[in-house]
């Protein structure tokens, strides 16, 4: 019964969806012969097309996955294959979270509140989808780390205090934005490209080279720059304490405007009294993400371990670096320069390391 509104919800899904369905085809395009899926490249087309792109990719990862669960121990390349793929299904699944889900968790979250009422799978498909979001920032952060040849795994406390500090995190901002389109739905129409293209600059600034050609490249800082519209996402090498610091000051600034906005212009009315208490937790909420993200660094992160076994394993480019082993392909024409971007972001690289990733492909 409310037309605007599923026309909004499926205006999303539809961009959301040939975002993701562009970088998976580029990707495709842009990967070695060698690791490309034997299939007709008319064929990747038309299924990329036809928005199935990504569970092609799925299928794909599963008959490999099948395939590595039958070979041999010497055949590391087939598990290197598999962890390659892995990686772009998480990313691609990073992309669409941010894309799609998160904002129709915020359109959810201000229709529920502009009805005033809300049915009992509205409340569940909301909880699920702020756990979904916070899981897809972990799953991506463990892709990551299989790219080290002798990694250092998340224990299971520290991707619980990474899970809950991104939820943390994400939940005020999300509420703040649903407050201030209660009252101006259409300032939110005005809010989100002005801070939209405030991140898509940050980023651009940063000299991100992940895709294979200038166009493409637009394509996947504009869709950062969504992401770091609900939260924290790293583009750039060299240390992320400043940029982090600068990031969650301004969303920080940005959501507390947004709360003030809708206390200033709220009616008089008890109609939703209840948010006051939950707005008043909101801010707590953010700071013990804060907090919990300190925490994670300073004591539950790989680094902690790694360092206490005298080696250096930097997963957020937030120091120097001795040896780092990476996983590649044994061949030396394997290269992909998406993976060697991801690398030099995402690791401390020493040139010993360099010079090694460099002569084969990044198994992320």
């Amino acid at each position: 019964g409310h037309p605007g509104w599923a026309a909004l919800s499926l205006s999303l899904l539809a961009a959301a969806s040939a975002a993701a369905q562009a970088c998976s085809w580029l990707w495709l395009r842009s990967d070695p012969p060698a690791l490309r899926p034997a299939v007709p490249v008319a064929l990747l087309a038309a299924l990329h097309l036809l928005q199935l792109g990504f569970f092609f990719r799925c299928l794909h990862a599963l008959k490999v996955g099948w395939r590595v669960c039958w070979a041999k121990a010497e055949e590391e390349d087939e598990q290197r294959h598999m962890a390659f793929l892995s990686h772009d299904i998480s990313m691609l699944r990073l992309f669409e979270t941010f894309l799609e889900n998160t904002p129709q968790l915020t359109l959810l979250l201000y229709i529920i509140l502009r009805t005033n009422k809300a049915e009992l799978s509205q409340g569940l498909g909301m909880g699920t989808a702020f756990l979904c979001v916070s899981w897809s920032l972990l799953d991506y952060h463990q892709s990551l780390r299989s790219f080290l040849q002798d990694k250092y795994e998340l224990s299971l406390g520290s991707s619980i205090i990474y899970f809950l500090w991104n939820l943390f995190l994400i939940c005020p901002r999300i509420l703040a934005v649903a407050l201030f389109a209660l009252l101006w739905p259409y300032g939110v129409a005005v809010h989100f490209p002005l801070v939209w293209l405030a991140m898509f600059l940050w980023v651009s600034l940063q000299g991100t080279d992940f895709m294979e050609s200038p166009g493409p490249e637009q394509l996947y800082r504009a869709m950062v720059a969504v992401i770091l519209y609900f939260s924290w996402f790293n583009v750039a090498q060299g240390r992320t304490l400043y940029r982090s610091i600068i990031y969650h000051g301004f969303i920080l600034v940005d959501s507390t405007l947004l709360a003030l906005a809708w206390l200033w212009g709220r009616a008089p009315s008890e109609e939703h009294s209840y948010l006051l208490p939950v707005l008043s937790a909101a801010l707590p909420c953010y700071l013990l993400g804060l907090g919990l993200r300190v925490t994670y660094y300073k004591w539950l992160h790989p680094n902690v371990q790694v360092q206490q076994e005298g080696r250096c394993d930097e997963v957020d480019a937030t120091g120097g670096s001795d040896e780092v082993e990476f996983r590649s392909f044994l061949e030396p024409d394997l290269v992909n320069r998406r993976m060697q971007w991801l690398a030099q972001t995402h690791f401390a690289l020493s040139q010993p390391a360099l010079q090694h990733f460099l002569n084969g492909a990044a198994a992320v």
